[in-house]
C-alpha cells in the first residue's frame, strides 16, 4: 500500500473539521472524501470527481456489510413508521409516563433498557432511541440527553458483552496476533480478561449512571437540559434532527392500542437476532452457543430481524383494524423516508473510512509513536494512538483491525502488560468513537433519537473527554505502573462521583 504521509490526514481532519464548523455533515463528508481522492489520483480534479462517485460511494453501497447494515436501519425507521402511525408508541408513552413520572425516571429507564440490549450497538442504539423519544419528549429531556444515552449504552456495552456481535470479531483478532507470535494462551480467557481494564468503556457506564442519578449536567448539555425544562423545546431552533419532523408528528393519539402492541415487534426484533446469530453462526451443528454467536454474520441477521419485525407491527395494526393495508405501506414508506438523510451519512462516512485505508492514515499515525513509548506507558498510548485514529476514521471496527496486530506484538516485544495494552486497544477504539462526528454509531444514536447530529455530538464531548481523562490518569497510566484493576476501578467511579457534584448543576423541572 503506497503511504502519503502527512497528507493522509487532511481528509479525514478536514471532513471532521468543517462537520464542526458548518453543522453539514453531508457536504463536510463529501468535500473530505474527495480531497482524499484528489490526492489518490495525482490532483486530477476530473478523475477524482468520477473515482469519489463510481468507486467509494458506490463501492461502499456495493459492500454486503454495508448494504445489509444500510437496509436495516431502513427498514427498521419503517417498522417505527409504522408503531407510531398505528398509536402504539403513544400507548408506550403513556404507559411509561404514569411509572417513569420524572425526568429521572425516564433517563433511568433508558439506560436500564440499553444496559439489556447488550448484543449489538446498531440494534441498541435505534430500538432505545426510537422507544424511549416519545417518552423522553413527554419529559422535557433535550434530545442531546437522550442521544448521549443511546450512545453511552451502545458500544461501551456491546463490546464487553459476553455474548454479542463484537466478541467473536474481537477474539479473531486478538487470536490471529498471538498465532504470529506463537503465543498459545486462550483467547477467550484473554477476552474475559480484558473487560476489567476497559477502563473508559467501564467508567463511561458509571458517569452516565451518575449523571442520571444525581440529577446534574455540565457545559452545553446542561444548556441544552435548561432549554428543554424551561421552554419544553426537546432540540433547539434552527437545528437539523435526523428524523423528519413528519416522521415525529404521525402518532394518531385516540386508538384501541395497548402498549405492548409496540413492544411486539421490538421484542421480534430481539428474539429474531438472538436466535438468528445462533443460527447463522452455526448453531444446528450443535457447536456452543458463544461459538455460533462469533461465527455469526450480524449485518444479515439485523436484516432478518427488521423484516420480521416490520411483518408483526403490520399484522398488529392490520388485526386491531386500526390501520389499512394501504395505510400500513404509506407509514412504513414515511419511516423509511424519515431516515434519508441518516442513511446518506452513512453511506459517506464508509466511504471516507474506504478513502482513509487507501492513504495509510492510520500506519502513518503508528510509525509516528513506533520507537517513542516507554514501557510502562504503552497501554496508555495504545488507548491515545486507538482514540484518534477512531476519531479520524469514525469506525471501531476498524481501528481494531489496524491497532491490534500492533499493539500485541508492541507489548509482547517491549515487555509491557500485554492484558491491559490489549484493554486499552478495545476502549480506545470506543472512546475515540463517541468523539468523532464521522462516526457511524454516533450518527445512528443521533438518528434515532432524533438529535441534530453536532448538536449530539458537542453536547457529549465533555462527558466524554472527561471520561477519558479519567480513564488515563486513573486507569492507564497506574496499571502500566502495576496498580491493580480492583484499586482503579473504585477509585475511579469515586473521582467521577466527585468530577458531577463539583462541576455539575442540578437540572430543576418548572
Amino acid at each position: 500500500m503506497e503511504h502519503f504521509g502527512l497528507l493522509s490526514l487532511i481528509p479525514p481532519l478536514l471532513a471532521i473539521f468543517l462537520a464542526w464548523k458548518s453543522r453539514e455533515v453531508l457536504i463536510s463528508l463529501f468535500i473530505g472524501i474527495y480531497v482524499g481522492v484528489l490526492i489518490l489520483n495525482n490532483w486530477n480534479p476530473f478523475i477524482a470527481f468520477f473515482r469519489t462517485l463510481d468507486q467509494y460511494i458506490v463501492g461502499s453501497v456495493a459492500d454486503s456489510w454495508n448494504a445489509a447494515i444500510l437496509i436495516f436501519l431502513l427498514t427498521l425507521g419503517g417498522m417505527v413508521g409504522i408503531i407510531n402511525r398505528s398509536g402504539a408508541t403513544n400507548a408506550v408513552a403513556n404507559f411509561i409516563t404514569r411509572r417513569a413520572s420524572t425526568a429521572k425516571s425516564a433517563q433511568m429507564a433508558a439506560f436500564w433498557m440499553g444496559i439489556l440490549i447488550f448484543f449489538d450497538d446498531y440494534a441498541n442504539s435505534l430500538i432505545v432511541g426510537t422507544t424511549m423519544r416519545s417518552i423522553t419528549d413527554r419529559m422535557k429531556i433535550s434530545r442531546e440527553k437522550l442521544s448521549y444515552i443511546v450512545d453511552c449504552t451502545a458500544a461501551p456495552v456491546a463490546s464487553m458483552a459476553l455474548i454479542s456481535t463484537w466478541i467473536g470479531y474481537e477474539m479473531g483478532l486478538i487470536q490471529k496476533a498471538f498465532d504470529k507470535l506463537g503465543l498459545a494462551q486462550n483467547v477467550y480467557t484473554t477476552f474475559l480478561q480484558t473487560i476489567p481494564f476497559r477502563f473508559y468503556s467501564l467508567f463511561a457506564l458509571v458517569f452516565l449512571f451518575l449523571i442520571i442519578y444525581l440529577g446534574r449536567d455540565f457545559g452545553p448539555m446542561y444548556r441544552a437540559e435548561i432549554r428543554a425544562r424551561k421552554t419544553g423545546k426537546v432540540y433547539r431552533d434552527g437545528s437539523s434532527p435526523l428524523v423528519s419532523k413528519e416522521f415525529e408528528e404521525m402518532v394518531l393519539p385516540d386508538t384501541p392500542l395497548n402498549w405492548y402492541h409496540a413492544f411486539l415487534p421490538i421484542i421480534t426484533v430481539l428474539v429474531v437476532t438472538m436466535i438468528g446469530l445462533w443460527y447463522n453462526g452455526g448453531g444446528l451443528t450443535g457447536i456452543g452457543i458463544q461459538k455460533a454467536f462469533s461465527d455469526a454474520d450480524a449485518s444479515v441477521v439485523l436484516l432478518w430481524a427488521s423484516f420480521a419485525g416490520t411483518i408483526v407491527a403490520g399484522l398488529t395494526a392490520l388485526i386491531k383494524r386500526v390501520l389499512s393495508l394501504n395505510e400500513i405501506m404509506e407509514a412504513w414508506m414515511s419511516g423509511v423516508k424519515s431516515l434519508a438523510v441518516a442513511g446518506g451519512i452513512l453511506i459517506l462516512a464508509w466511504s471516507l473510512g474506504d478513502v482513509i485505508e487507501a492513504l495509510g492514515t492510520a500506519n502513518y499515525l503508528i510509525g509516528l509513536a513506533d520507537g517513542v513509548i516507554p514501557v510502562f506507558l504503552v497501554p496508555t498510548m495504545m488507548f491515545l494512538l486507538a482514540s484518534f485514529v477512531a476519531f479520524a476514521t469514525g469506525t471501531s471496527w476498524g481501528t481494531n483491525a489496524i491497532m491490534m496486530p500492533l499493539a500485541i506484538p508492541l507489548a509482547v516485544t517491549l515487555g509491557a502488560p500485554l492484558i491491559p495494552t490489549i484493554g486499552s486497544v478495545l476502549t480506545g477504539c470506543v472512546f475515540g468513537d463517541h468523539c468523532s462526528p464521522i462516526s457511524d454509531t454516533t450518527i445512528m444514536s443521533s438518528t434515532a433519537s432524533g438529535s441534530d447530529h453536532m448538536d449530539h455530538v458537542q453536547t457529549q464531548l465533555p462527558y466524554v473527554l472527561s471520561t477519558g481523562i479519567i480513564a488515563i490518569l486513573v486507569g492507564f497510566i497506574p496499571v502500566g505502573l502495576g496498580v491493580p484493576f480492583w484499586v482503579i476501578l473504585p477509585v475511579g467511579s469515586l473521582i467521577i462521583f466527585g468530577v458531577i457534584r463539583k462541576f455539575g448543576r442540578q437540572v430543576e423541572s418548572i
